[in-house]
C-alpha cells in the first residue's frame, strides 16, 4: 500500500521546525543559565582599561555587579577614579566605598547617557571647573571637556559622604559633610522629631566655602533622594546659610540640584548691610542699615520671584514684590515696593549721606566691591569699610583760592558709586513711601520714585518727596557706560510752602506764599559731591505775594527802632511782595545774575558766588529799608562759610562811619548821637513782574501746585 504524497511533504517540513524550535530553546536556556552563572567581575578589568584609556584618568574597582531589566543598574565596590591633569585641588575625583547607579537604555538609543538614579556610600567627590570652563566631571578626553556633555543624572543619595566644589573661574569654593539619619531620633538633628512635617527630611548636609571671596557655611535637611540634574522633580528641603552678619533660612522644595530648576521655598534674610549680599548676587545693592526681610521665593527656569515680601531696613518697612530674570546680556531686576515709613537716617546712606544715625556717608559700592575681602569675611561694604574708603578716594580738593578743604566736612553726598556694578544688571523699580521721618529741620513729608537701569544708564522719572507743603520732582540721569559717571540732574521745587519750609523756626513758621525753583545742572563723578563740583547749568528760585516776620524784616535791616517795639509789643506779619534768585553754575561755581528780596519795608539786593566745588558760600546782601526809622545800623551783611556751618559779618566800612559819626556828636550832644543813626528810607519798590521775568520758570513751579490744587478741588460737573 503506498504513502499519501501529501502527507509525507507535511512530515518533512516539521522536522526542520523542530530543529529550529530546539536551537532557540536551547540558546535561551544556554543564555539563562549563562546569565545565572555569569560573574560580572569577569569585565572589571577591561572596563577599568577602556576606561582609563578613554578618559586618559586612571579608574580602579575592587567588585562589579549588573541587575538587569529596562533601566539596568550597575554596583561598585570601592572606586577609584583620578583627577584630570589641571586640577588644583591635587585629589583624586572620586574614592567610593559603595556606588549604585541605574542607566537608561532608552537614553542611550537617544545617544545620550541618562542616570535616573546614583547611590553613594562613604564617599569623597572633588568636582573642578578651570578657568577656561573645563570640567573634571565630563568623562570625555581632555580635550573635549568644555564642549556640553551628554551625561545626565536625575536623582541622587548620598550616606557619609563629603563633595568639594572647586570653580577658578567664579572663583567659588564649597564643601559638602553628607550624613543620613533617622528622623525619629532628636540626638541627630535636633528639631528632626519637633514636628511631623520635618520627618521627611532624612539626609543632613554641612557645608561651608565662599563666593568671589566672601565667606558662607551653613546646613540643610533633606529627603532621601536629591533631584540632580535636569529631572524637574521636587525634593523637600529646609536649609539655613551664614555668610558674615548675613543670616538666610529657607524651607520648601527644590529640583536639580546640580543646576536648580525649579524653587518653592518661604525665604528669611537678615543681616547689617544690604551691601553684603553683593558677592552672591552680584546686585548692586547700597550699603545700609540691618535689614530683616521675608518672602516667597518661585523659580520657574530663569525667572526667580519672591511674592509676600514684608520685613525692614532699620526702622523702615517695606512691602510688595519682585523677580529677578537672568537673560542675555544682562540680568533683570524688578520690584514693586511700598513703606508706611520711612525714615530718611535709612535712606541716607543709599545715596552717600551722612546721618546720626549711620555716622558715616555712604554709596553703592562705597567699599570697593567684594574683591578686597578676605575669603572668610562677606561683609565687603559695611558702613566703616565705606568710611575708610571715601578716606581714600575723596581726600583734600586743592581751592581756587589755594587752601585745601576735606570733602568730609561737606554736606553733599561723597559716597562713591562703582560704575561696574550698574552696567552688571538692568533694573525696573518702583517704590512709594507713604510718611517720611526726617531731621526737625527738614520738612521731608512723603516720597516716591520710579528707577529704571538699562545698559549702564541709570534714570530716576520722577524721584518727588512731598516737601514743605509743595512737591520736589526731580528727573535725574546717571551714565555709567564710561569710566567716569556722567550725571543730569533736572529738579523743580513746586509750591513750597514758606510757613513750613524751617518747621524748628517758629519766626519763620508765622510766613505765608509759596517758593518755586529749579536747578539744572550737569557734570561728571563718581559721587554727587564729584558731580556737583564740576557741574555746569543754572539754579533760579522765586516768590512772589507771601507774607513774612516783621521781627525778620527788621533784623535783615538792622533796625533797632523797629526791633525793639517788635519785642515789647509782639511780631507781626507783613507783606513780601517777591523775591528773585537766579546763579549760572560753570565748573562747580555759581554766580549770581540776580539776587532780589522784597518786602513792604525793605528791599535787600545780593551779589556773590555759591561753589559746589569746596562747598562753601561767599554772598554780600544789601538791605534798603523804605521807610524812615531810628537805630538804624543799615550796612550791607557779608554771609559766609561753608555750607555745612555758615557765617555772616557786617561790612565794616558804612558800619564804622555811622558809629564814629555817632560818637562824635555825642561829645557834642547826647541826643545828636541819634542823628547818624536815623534811616531816611531810600529803598523804592520793586516791579515784581519785571523782576521775576528772568526765573519765570521758577515762578511758574511756585504757582503750578496751587493752580492744580484748586483745579483739582472743584467739583466735575456732571457728579
Amino acid at each position: 500500500m503506498s504513502s499519501n504524497p501529501s502527507q509525507s511533504t507535511a512530515l518533512t517540513s516539521v522536522k526542520p521546525i523542530k530543529r529550529w524550535l530546539w536551537v532557540v530553546l536551547s540558546a535561551v536556556v544556554g543564555l539563562l543559565l549563562l546569565l545565572l552563572l555569569f560573574d560580572w567581575n569577569w569585565l572589571r578589568k577591561p572596563l577599568e582599561r577602556y576606561v582609563s584609556k578613554e578618559t586618559q584618568r586612571e579608574f580602579r574597582i575592587s567588585d562589579l555587579d549588573v541587575d538587569l531589566g529596562w533601566n539596568p543598574t550597575v554596583k561598585m565596590k570601592d572606586v577609584f577614579f583620578a583627577n584630570v591633569d589641571w586640577a588644583v585641588s591635587g585629589a583624586p575625583m572620586a574614592q567610593i566605598g559603595a556606588l549604585e547607579f541605574s542607566v537608561s537604555l532608552r537614553g542611550l538609543w537617544d545617544g545620550k547617557l541618562l542616570v535616573p538614579r546614583v547611590a553613594l556610600s562613604r564617599a569623597d567627590l572633588v568636582f573642578e571647573r578651570s578657568t577656561d570652563k573645563r570640567r573634571n566631571w565630563v568623562l570625555r578626553p581632555p580635550a573635549e571637556t568644555t564642549e556640553p556633555g551628554r551625561f545626565r543624572i536625575a536623582s541622587l543619595s548620598i550616606d557619609q559622604g563629603r563633595a568639594r566644589y572647586f570653580d577658578h573661574g567664579e572663583p567659588m569654593f564649597v564643601d559638602v559633610l553628607a550624613s543620613t539619619f533617622d528622623p525619629g531620633v532628636t540626638a541627630i538633628v535636633k528639631d528632626a522629631k519637633a514636628e511631623p512635617e520635618n520627618r521627611r527630611y532624612t539626609t543632613r548636609y554641612v557645608y561651608k566655602g565662599h563666593y568671589h571671596q566672601a565667606g558662607f557655611s551653613g546646613e540643610a535637611l533633606t529627603g532621601d533622594v536629591l533631584s540632580f540634574q535636569q529631572s524637574g522633580t521636587l525634593f523637600p528641603i529646609k536649609a539655613s546659610l551664614n555668610a558674615g552678619t548675613t543670616r538666610a533660612e529657607a524651607e520648601g522644595t527644590v529640583a536639580d540640584v546640580l543646576d536648580i530648576s525649579a524653587i518653592d521655598v518661604q525665604l528669611h534674610i537678615a543681616g547689617s548691610t544690604l551691601a553684603s549680599l553683593y558677592p552672591f548676587l552680584l546686585l548692586p545693592l547700597p550699603a545700609s542699615p540691618p535689614y530683616d526681610f521675608r518672602g516667597h521665593l518661585v523659580q520657574k527656569g530663569d525667572r526667580y520671584a519672591i511674592d509676600d515680601l514684608r520685613g525692614k531696613i532699620g526702622v523702615t518697612d517695606m512691602a510688595g514684590s519682585g523677580a529677578y530674570l537672568r537673560k542675555a546680556p544682562r540680568p533683570l531686576l524688578t520690584a514693586k515696593l511700598t513703606s508706611r515709613l520711612l525714615n530718611i537716617a535709612d535712606l541716607g546712606p543709599i545715596i552717600g549721606i551722612q546721618t546720626k544715625d549711620t555716622g558715616t556717608r555712604t554709596a553703592v559700592g562705597a567699599a570697593g566691591a567684594a574683591s578686597s575681602a578676605r575669603p572668610q569675611q562677606a561683609d565687603t561694604n559695611t558702613r566703616a569699610q565705606a568710611q575708610a574708603k571715601e578716606k581714600q578716594t575723596a581726600g583734600d580738593k586743592i581751592l581756587p583760592t589755594g587752601t585745601t578743604a576735606a570733602r568730609g566736612d561737606g554736606i553733599l553726598p561723597a559716597g562713591r558709586f562703582e560704575g561696574g556694578r550698574l552696567k552688571a544688571i538692568d533694573a525696573e523699580v518702583d517704590y512709594v513711601a507713604a510718611k517720611v521721618q526726617a531731621p526737625n529741620a527738614v520738612a521731608v513729608e512723603d516720597m516716591k520714585f520710579s528707577f529704571r537701569l538699562n545698559g549702564g544708564v541709570a534714570k530716576l522719572v520722577p524721584l518727588e518727596f512731598g516737601y514743605a507743603g509743595g512737591r520736589i520732582v526731580s528727573d535725574i540721569t546717571i551714565d555709567a557706560r564710561q569710566d567716569t559717571l556722567r550725571s543730569v540732574f533736572n529738579v523743580d521745587f513746586r509750591n513750597i510752602q514758606l510757613a513750613r519750609l524751617f518747621p524748628a523756626l517758629p519766626a519763620m513758621a508765622k510766613g505765608a506764599g509759596a517758593i518755586g525753583a529749579q536747578i539744572r545742572l550737569s557734570g561728571s563723578g563718581n559721587s554727587i559731591a564729584d558731580t556737583a563740583g564740576n557741574a555746569n547749568g543754572s539754579v533760579t528760585a522765586a516768590i512772589a505775594n507771601g507774607r513774612i516776620s516783621n521781627l525778620i524784616d527788621a533784623f535783615s535791616g538792622l533796625n533797632g527802632g523797629k526791633i525793639i517795639p517788635l519785642f515789647v509789643g509782639g511780631d507781626k506779619d507783613i507783606a513780601l511782595n517777591c523775591g528773585a534768585v537766579s546763579f549760572a553754575v560753570k565748573d562747580g561755581i555759581g554766580h549770581s545774575q540776580l539776587l532780589v528780596i522784597d518786602t513792604a519795608q525793605t528791599r535787600i539786593d545780593g551779589t556773590g558766588t555759591i561753589s559746589f566745588k569746596d562747598e562753601r558760600i561767599d554772598l554780600t546782601l544789601e538791605p534798603k529799608p523804605k521807610r524812615p526809622g531810628i537805630l538804624s545800623l543799615r550796612t550791607p551783611v557779608h554771609v559766609f562759610g561753608s555750607f555745612r556751618n555758615p557765617d555772616y559779618s557786617l561790612e565794616k566800612g558804612p558800619l564804622l562811619l555811622r558809629a564814629g559819626a555817632a560818637i562824635a556828636l555825642a561829645v557834642v550832644n547826647p541826643l545828636a548821637a541819634l542823628i547818624p543813626l536815623i534811616e531816611t528810607g531810600p529803598g523804592q519798590d520793586t516791579d515784581c513782574a519785571r523782576l521775576l521775568a528772568p526765573v519765570q520758570g521758577a515762578r511758574q513751579q511756585a504757582g503750578a501746585s496751587t493752580r492744580a490744587q484748586r483745579k483739582s478741588s472743584t467739583p466735575a460737573k456732571g457728579g
